[in-house]
């Protein structure tokens, strides 16, 4: 790996996890948007694993309510599993250009969300109607992207749940979706040793990153920086797609 993949790869923790802090946005998804249009998302997907599932434990182990996540949401994480294998397979099989307009795809859709501030209530029964299909589709985008927010992050969000509920079950998926990722990438050659040694210490930079964010998120107003980052997540998605059609 190049010296000038390495700086490019701390530089997107780095952000990645200021803006994270700043406005409590999914860190992979920023990071890969970032990585993806400079290199290739086979290589730029390894490379977020280890931030990615740091972070993710950092928060697992604050929120608390595990168990309660567990009893709940097993079946939505289960489900996933075929959709994730799936979507490794069209990763690991497909040329460079499909996955990163899917990805592209995936931030548009997430960020045109954000902005209109799509929440809807859903019921307990159709919780339990639409758990499988969501766990699916989002265990697919996952394996063929690396974004984990879509569509499993709106669909919780529209179940009223307190906040440290929603914040364990969510990042339950990230954990489970990430290693079983690392696993099956780790099998098909695509985590060398450099590209481990350069995920494990960009565990650094995005630890500062959150750090130096959550601090600014208390001076300013989170409104306006959630906007702007969404609007960002529009552009580099509609790049990515664009990229593919012309």
């Amino acid at each position: 790996m190049d010296t000038q993949t390495i700086i490019l790869a701390f530089s997107a923790f780095f952000i990645a996890s200021f803006l994270k802090g700043l406005t409590g946005l999914g860190f992979s998804t920023l990071c890969l948007g970032f990585l993806a249009a400079f290199i290739d998302i086979k290589l730029a997907i390894p490379l977020v694993f280890l931030p990615s599932l740091s972070s993710n434990i950092m928060v697992m182990i604050n929120a608390g309510r595990f168990i309660d996540a567990l009893k709940r949401f097993w079946l939505l994480f289960l489900s996933a599993l075929p959709g994730l294998f799936l979507g490794i397979w069209f990763l690991g099989n497909s040329r460079n250009e499909a996955p990163k307009a899917l990805l592209g795809l995936v931030m548009l859709l997430y960020g045109i969300w954000g902005l209109k501030n799509g929440l809807f209530e859903l019921s307990r029964q159709k919780e339990k109607q639409l758990t499988i299909p969501i766990g699916l589709i989002s265990g697919l985008i996952n394996g063929a992207t690396g974004s984990q927010i879509m569509p499993i992050m709106p669909y919780l969000l529209s179940l009223k749940m307190d906040r440290d509920l929603f914040v364990q079950t969510i990042n339950c998926s990230f954990t489970i979706n990430t290693l079983i990722m690392m696993i099956c990438l780790g099998k098909m050659g695509l985590i060398t040793l450099p590209v481990f040694f350069v995920s494990s210490v960009g565990i650094f930079p995005v630890a500062l990153g959150i750090f130096l964010g959550s601090i600014l998120r208390k001076r300013v107003t989170e409104l306006v920086y959630r906007k702007m980052l969404l609007i960002l997540l529009i552009c580099l998605g509609t790049s990515l797609v664009m990229r593919l059609l012309f």
